[in-house]
């Protein structure tokens, strides 16, 4: 059974940083292309970053530069660093595994940005 298990969220103020984790289970990570989504109660779930099998990485106009995201085969993990935060990014972040869209989903984590 595929799982995703994201962590790392939390409160910060504007111009902060946090690094979110996601741990993959039921799948061989390593071939596959790795996503993080994120969603507001008025958003749908939005794909922001991308990271394909070989390390190749995308992002959304609204993040880039600020946000990287990396993975750990060994691991079996995903991250997303996130710095100068902005109240905009406020949303649960999730991760998941391409092809999108997905049909697994992990229970997010939360991310609130204070101005």
């Amino acid at each position: 059974q595929v799982g995703f298990v994201e962590s790392g969220g939390g409160l910060v103020q504007a111009g902060g940083s946090l690094r979110l984790s996601c741990r993959v289970s039921g799948i061989i990570m390593s071939i596959q292309r790795m996503g993080w989504f994120r969603q507001t109660p008025s958003t749908q779930r939005e794909k922001i970053a991308n990271i394909t099998a070989v390390g190749q990485t995308s992002y959304v106009g609204s993040v880039k530069g600020r946000f990287t995201i990396s993975r750990d085969n060994a691991k079996a993990e995903v991250y997303l660093q996130m710095n100068n935060l902005k109240p905009g990014d406020t949303a649960v972040y999730y991760c998941t595994a391409g092809p999108w869209p997905s049909a697994d989903w992990g229970q997010g984590t939360q991310v609130t940005v204070s101005s």
